[in-house]
């Protein structure tokens, strides 16, 4: 008996634009069922990736399936199993809520009394019902962003490419699009999801897929990033400002790396975690009279992993 194929297939994809790399060899897959965060900086291959597996881009190499069939041979059957929600997105003027929703159930084909209960369905599931008669172009963000979402659920599909869903989004809205999210996941659907709010892709997704540059960095739960590959530990230094810079002496302590500056203090990580190593450290920064009005162990979050990750990617140990 032949074997399931992943809902999402990603082998060796590149794609570029002049001498951009946009994708670079990147492979990855997403098991039927499962939600996962799709990571980047601004200019990553993200939005790149994502519009070649909803066919509306062409990758240059490699394959991208989604439910087994191939995006460049098969686009007409990707679509039918296959709902994309872009990043940027606007309604049609002088249509309402409903008649939007309408216009795209015909255009898929359904009946007039299949399409009438389909555009009931999905307007209550999306909690647009009460707004059917506002016009579509003059809805708040998220409600606009949840239209875009009922649109894109209509053909009721087993895979959903969100990128950037919740850019924009007062709490609420994102309260609410997260809630969506995770009714659609327990329903056996497969969500790609990209996100610059890396503490709700946590809460939200299976797994993790950070790249940069167009490739792969990371492909992994949100726990493993958090504990961090090196095991390094996070440390929050506080001073009086005007007291002295901890800087100087702790560039000279080996296994201590200075990971951001803030207006009064520091953000460092270190090897050695060790009570002993902690109170020599805060010693030394005290010894050199500088005023410390806080020293703190911090939890590695997503963004730290995310940072790290990055600067690891771009700066790579030189073997000697």
């Amino acid at each position: 008996m032949a074997s399931t194929p992943p809902a999402i297939a990603v082998s060796e994809l590149t794609r570029s634009f002049g001498s951009l790399r946009a994708v670079d060899g990147l492979s990855f897959e997403a098991r039927e069922g499962e939600v996962v965060g799709f990571i980047g900086a601004n200019g990553a291959g993200k939005t790149t990736t994502m519009r070649i597996l909803a066919t509306l881009d062409m990758q240059d190499s490699g394959t991208a399936k989604v439910g087994g069939y191939d995006v460049s041979d098969d686009p007409s059957q990707v679509r039918k199993i296959l709902g994309w929600v872009p990043d940027a997105f606007s309604a049609y003027e002088n249509l309402t809520v409903a008649e939007y929703v309408d216009f795209f159930a015909r255009a898929h084909g359904f009946t007039r009394a299949e399409r009438r209960n389909r555009v009931e369905e999905i307007l209550e599931f999306t909690g647009l019902d009460s707004l059917a008669d506002r016009l579509a172009d003059k809805m708040s963000k998220g409600q606009t962003q949840r239209l875009c979402l009922c649109r894109a659920l209509l053909h009721d599909p087993k895979v959903l490419i969100l990128d950037e869903p919740a850019a924009g989004l007062d709490p609420q809205a994102r309260v609410e699009l997260k809630q969506l999210i995770r009714i659609l996941a327990e329903e056996g659907r497969t969500l790609l999801i990209s996100s610059h709010i890396l503490s709700e892709l946590g809460e939200m997704c299976d797994r993790l897929i950070f790249i940069d540059r167009g490739k792969l960095l990371h492909d992994g739960g949100a726990e493993e990033l958090m504990r961090g590959e090196t095991g390094r530990g996070l440390v929050e230094i506080k001073v009086v400002p005007g007291s002295g810079d901890p800087a100087p002496i702790l560039e000279l302590q080996p296994g201590v790396e200075i990971i951001e500056s803030l207006r009064d203090g520091l953000r460092i990580s270190l090897g050695d975690e060790s009570p002993e190593s902690h109170a020599r450290l805060l010693k030394q920064i005290i010894d050199a009279g500088v005023q410390v009005t806080a020293y703190r162990s911090l939890e590695r979050n997503l963004e730290d992993a995310f940072i790290a990750m990055l600067s690891a990617a771009n700066h790579p140990t030189e073997s000697p």
